[in-house]
């Protein structure tokens, strides 16, 4: 289980970003910018760590196209609906909508990844996990409310996320680069699309003081940039539905760190959903998983 270790840091990583995107929204920026500078601070980031490691950028045609297909999936679209979402709902459900990423991602894979189908024992680590997901949502009034439109925002990047994962594992985890080049090559290439999207839609853009700005640098350079090395990892080494799962996780990091800087409530049900979800991602973990690695590097 050697992915273990970069799966916790990405899910803590990834769990704060909800409550890192809050502080942007509540100070005014339009979701299609918190995209925009996410992205463009996680390729700058991206782009430094290819740069200390001496690792090129791939220069394959493909490469660069399939990695348009994943940042639209996987960034773009999903960072705009997340941020939109949290205008009208509390990260914390944001971060429990986000669980459901895994399920989403089963119908993918089944339709993308035949190597990678599910056991009977992952599909029940799966709702497992989901079930603590909504253990933590009755974590009191702070971690739910807020209008339908808020969640369905959330539920639809969740999609997206489904789709990106199985087409990252079918056709961009395996291509020829490191970790670092292959991710830089895909923010960079989220950062395109929401450059040309983000001014007309999204007006100009403002300075939204000095927490705003540091929470979108540290959304963009940590969450979007160095955990999206961590990300490709973990799929490389144990497959998309094993590294889909640490939005189970997340939820548990999300209400945690909305207690501290959000002031929202925290109860026993937030303990008893972090053990129900950990136990749905090791009953997901399954013998299939090492042979879909090995698939992966090939």
């Amino acid at each position: 289980m050697r992915w273990m270790p970069a799966f916790v840091t990405l899910s803590a990583i990834w769990g704060a970003s909800f409550a890192l995107i809050k502080v942007a929204v509540d100070a005014g920026v339009p979701p299609l910018w918190v995209a925009f500078w996410r992205c463009l601070f996680g390729a700058l980031a991206l782009l430094a760590v290819c740069a200390l490691r001496r690792e090129p950028l791939p220069r394959d045609r493909a490469v660069w196209g399939h990695a348009l297909v994943v940042a639209a999936l996987l960034n773009a679209v999903p960072f705009a609906l997340l941020a939109y979402g949290e205008t009208l709902v509390s990260s914390v459900l944001a971060g429990v909508w986000n669980a459901t990423t895994p399920l989403t991602t089963l119908v993918f894979v089944l339709l993308m990844v035949p190597q990678e189908r599910p056991t009977a024992r992952r599909l029940l680590g799966l709702l497992v996990g989901f079930a603590g997901a909504l253990v933590v949502l009755a974590a009191g009034p702070g971690a739910g409310g807020g209008p339908v439109e808020g969640s369905l925002a959330c539920l639809a990047a969740t999609a997206c996320y489904g789709a990106g994962f199985a087409y990252t594992r079918r056709f961009y985890s395996g291509r020829e680069g490191s970790a670092a080049a292959l991710s830089a090559v895909q923010i960079v290439c989220a950062t395109a699309e929401l450059a040309v999207v983000t001014p007309l839609a999204g007006g100009g853009p403002s300075w939204p003081g000095v927490p705003a700005a540091g929470a979108l640098v540290l959304l963009g350079a940590v969450g979007t940039g160095l955990a999206y090395i961590l990300n490709l990892r973990v799929i490389r080494s144990a497959g998309s539905t094993i590294a889909s799962t640490v939005t189970y996780v997340t939820p548990v990091w999300s209400t945690l760190l909305g207690t501290v800087l959000l002031a929202e409530p925290l109860g026993w049900t937030t303990v008893a959903g972090g053990v129900l979800v950990v136990a749905g991602v090791l009953l997901s973990r399954t013998r299939g998983g090492a042979a879909a690695a090995a698939v992966t590097r090939r």
